[in-house]
């Protein structure tokens, strides 16, 4: 059964970074397309980054905008989100889902979205929490 788990959030002050990690299992995932998507409270959820599994296409959300990148090592099932220069508007939920057909983008200029119900599978989701 595939499985995704994510992992490396926590409190942080604004400024500072966290590298989450999403380990996926139990899939053969050649073809799939990895996706983070965030929630803050109150709100829907929303696409932040994503990439193919090869690493060679990456995508991001207007919050991802020059601050987060996103990742791959594929030998390891693992996907990464590395979000540097956090601000407090950045506390939400963060989720890792895959999409096992891949997934279309839809973009202006260098900001892309990804649909939430495009995505088969989905983590728990791990807590980031920025203070001032």
């Amino acid at each position: 059964q595939l499985q995704l788990v994510e992992s490396g959030g926590g409190q942080v002050q604004a400024g500072g970074s966290l590298r989450l990690s999403c380990a996926a299992s139990g899939g053969t995932f050649r073809n799939f397309a990895m996706g983070w998507f965030r929630q803050a409270p109150g709100k829907e959820r929303e696409f932040v980054a994503g990439i193919n599994w090869s690493g060679s296409t990456t995508n991001y959300g207007d919050s991802a905008k020059g601050r987060f990148i996103v990742s791959i090592d594929s030998p390891k099932s693992t996907v990464y989100l590395h979000l540097n220069t956090l601000s407090t508007e950045k506390t939400a939920v963060y989720y890792c889902a895959t999409d096992e057909v891949g997934t279309t983008y839809y973009c202006s200029g260098s900001t892309c979205y990804a649909v939430v119900s495009q995505y088969d599978y989905w983590g728990k989701g791990t807590q980031v929490t920025v203070s001032s």
